[in-house]
C-alpha cells in the first residue's frame, strides 16, 4: 500500500486514511481513502492475484473542476480505471466526488 500512499501524496491534498481525528480535520479541500474490500482475480478457483477496492473520497465546499482534474491527472499518470460519483453533504456542508479503483495489494 506504500505506493498507493505515494500516489495519493502525489495530489497535494492533505489526506487521511478513512477519516481524520475528530478536531483535526483540515480545512477543505481534502481527502479521505479506505480499503472496504477486496479486488481479487481468481484463476482455476483460487486467488491469482490479490488485489483491493479503494475508494478515494474528496471533500470540498464548492464545486472545484480543476482540483477534480488535478486528481484524475495523478489517477491517469499511474493508469489507474476509475469510475467516480458526487454528492452534496447537506449535515457537513461539503462536496464528495468518490473516486472507486482497484489497487493491485
Amino acid at each position: 500500500m506504500e505506493e498507493l500512499v505515494k500516489m495519493i501524496r502525489e495530489t497535494g491534498i492533505p489526506f487521511a486514511y478513512d477519516h481524520f481525528a475528530e478536531g483535526e480535520s483540515p480545512e477543505p479541500p481534502f481527502l479521505c481513502y479506505l480499503l472496504p474490500g477486496s479486488d481479487n482475480f481468481a484463476a482455476d478457483g483460487k486467488v491469482y492475484h490479490k488485489g483491493a477496492s479503494v475508494h478515494m473520497e474528496v471533500y470540498t465546499d464548492k464545486k472545484d473542476p480543476e482540483l477534480e482534474k488535478r486528481v484524475e491527472d495523478v489517477l491517469d499518470a499511474h493508469e489507474v480505471f476509475y469510475n467516480k460519483s458526487e454528492t452534496w453533504i447537506g449535515s457537513e456542508r461539503l462536496y464528495e466526488v468518490l473516486y472507486i479503483f482497484g489497487w493491485e495489494a
